[in-house]
């Protein structure tokens, strides 16, 4: 009998351990904190990893060597405001309330620094409805702790669009995209309070003092001052990252590099003056601030934000978070083309053209294919890069999946986790569609290798340029009239995706809008 019961106990014993052996290891059912990396106009080519040859970027490079690249991954408009609107709601333009840059000018004088600075009426961009599903709502129901850092532009700061009451329980940063245009600025906002800084108020445009001597360093001293928004920005991640160590954390981190003007802290500057040498000074003839050097200091923006990726992920490796953590890092738009910079002398678009009209603003390669980067040790695989197509509107289903949080019906996007984790299938889209109320109004859509532009609709044009971006990824030959079927095809995507905009400034008439008197 005692022998019986002997090996009934082992064999108890037993099927526990083997039950025990295919229990998930603790780690893997716990949610991995989440942090979301946005440059402000960084070029497809302004990587090292993605083939810039004389910016420097180890660390962000290092994230594509302990992670995946993706080749074919895509903006959610061609500027500021509404690419940042689809990343939040998983919308394509053809569906968003916000679907351009809206300074909202009828508060009054908006573009006057001095007084946006004083009177918080006239700050920030119109803003995003509160009753707004995003991705940090999405992410707070699923038990994390959101916060964004950077540069907002969705909401003016006395209105219900700011980050508080749109899903996020920190915000440390530019709550208006245009105070943003100096990084010394004036105040920053925490929360719903103005953060008053020591640096002087000096209106972006301002020009070089009567008489000065351009060629000197002297002459451009006061466009440094004491208190940079990125270093300042930079300690609000790192004092995020510690004090939400025991629980999942979401940090969008919406860094203003390396947006205009050109300003970064002085060694910076002069570690590319040694490898650039002697260039010629921008004076500020085309907006922005002066710079003595501004191809160095252009670079230098980029290295900045760089080292600061670096610290970010040394402070993980530091707290033992970096395994539970995935990190994505991308940009908003293609580079810019005013204000000092040079995109063609650092070839900012690489391999697209960075020629005015086929950057930044436009929805030609070059103004929307960004560089993306996910990083998670252990379950993205090293060093891996994917052809697969997405856009921003794919972000809030795929951090969505990951955490396994309830997916809002109403959106545009797909997850690409499958093809993060290289497990499942990956879903496709048919096409992707971007439409924009500025530059003369656009629409764009890509459906498999063919990629139609439709441009200069304020003019009364509606004729569609086609391209085929396998064998032609520049956009160079327009072969419109060989495919009339394609044409064809892209031609009523663009009317079945285009839905009327809520706001009179993103009217499109020429669609069929209904505009107001």
């Amino acid at each position: 009998m005692q022998s019986l019961q002997k090996i009934v106990f082992i064999l108890i014993l037993a099927l526990n351990f083997n039950s025990c052996k295919e229990l998930p290891n603790k780690d893997e059912v716990k949610n991995p904190n989440i942090i979301y990396i946005l440059a402000d106009d960084l070029g497809y080519g302004e990587l090292g990893v993605y083939g810039q040859e004389k910016i420097q970027t180890p660390n962000i490079d290092a994230l594509a060597s302990s992670g995946m690249l993706f080749t074919q991954h895509y903006a959610g408009a061609p500027v500021c405001a509404p690419s940042r609107y689809m990343l939040l709601t998983g919308k394509h333009a053809g569906h968003a309330r916000i679907r351009g840059n809206d300074e909202w000018a009828e508060r009054g004088d908006v573009w006057n620094y001095k007084k946006t600075v004083e009177d918080p009426n006239l700050e920030g961009q119109r803003p995003i409805l509160n009753s707004t599903t995003t991705l940090g709502k999405v992410l707070q129901k699923a038990g994390y702790k959101t916060a964004v850092v950077g540069k907002w532009g969705l909401g003016a700061p006395l209105t219900e669009g700011i980050p508080t009451k749109s899903g996020f329980d920190f915000f440390y940063g530019y709550n208006c995209q245009r105070q943003a245009h100096q990084l010394y600025p004036k105040h920053l906002w925490k929360n719903e309070e103005k953060v008053w800084l020591t640096n002087e108020l000096i209106a972006p445009n301002t020009k070089l003092d009567k008489g000065a001597d351009i060629m000197a360093s002297e002459s451009y001293q006061k466009y440094e001052q004491h208190e940079y928004a990125p270093a300042l920005m930079q300690q609000e991640v790192l004092q995020f990252i510690e004090e939400n160590k025991e629980q999942p954390f979401f940090m969008y981190y919406a860094s203003p590099l390396p947006h205009l003007p050109l300003q970064v802290p002085h060694q910076y500057v002069d570690k590319y003056v040694k490898l650039f040498g002697e260039e010629a000074p921008y004076v500020g003839d085309k907006g922005y601030f002066p710079t003595r050097y501004p191809n160095a200091t252009y670079a230098g923006m980029i290295t900045y934000l760089d080292d600061q990726v670096g610290e970010i992920v040394q402070k993980l490796k530091d707290l033992d978070l970096y395994e539970n953590t995935i990190i994505v890092f991308t940009s908003d738009n293609g580079p810019t083309y005013t204000g000092g910079v040079d995109a063609e002398y650092f070839n900012s678009a690489k391999p697209f053209s960075n020629e005015y009209g086929r950057t930044k603003g436009f929805t030609y390669e070059g103004g929307i294919r960004v560089p993306m980067i996910a990083s998670w040790p252990g379950k993205i695989k090293a060093g891996s890069t994917t052809n697969h197509v997405s856009a921003f509107w794919d972000v809030l289903p795929t951090f969505s999946s990951l955490v396994n949080a309830e997916l809002p019906k109403d959106i545009d996007g797909i997850s690409f986790l499958p093809t993060l984790l290289e497990k499942g299938d990956q879903p496709t889209h048919q096409f992707l569609y971007w439409e924009f109320p500025s530059y003369q109004g656009q629409q764009a859509v890509r459906m498999g290798d063919w990629k139609g532009i439709r441009k200069n609709i304020f003019k009364g044009n509606m004729d569609i340029e086609l391209y085929n971006l396998k064998e032609d990824p520049t956009e160079a030959i327009n072969v419109a009239d060989e495919y009339p079927e394609i044409v064809e095809k892209i031609t009523t995507i663009m009317k079945e995706e285009h839905t009327p905009a809520d706001i009179e400034k993103f009217k499109i008439k020429e669609l069929g809008d209904k505009i107001s008197k």
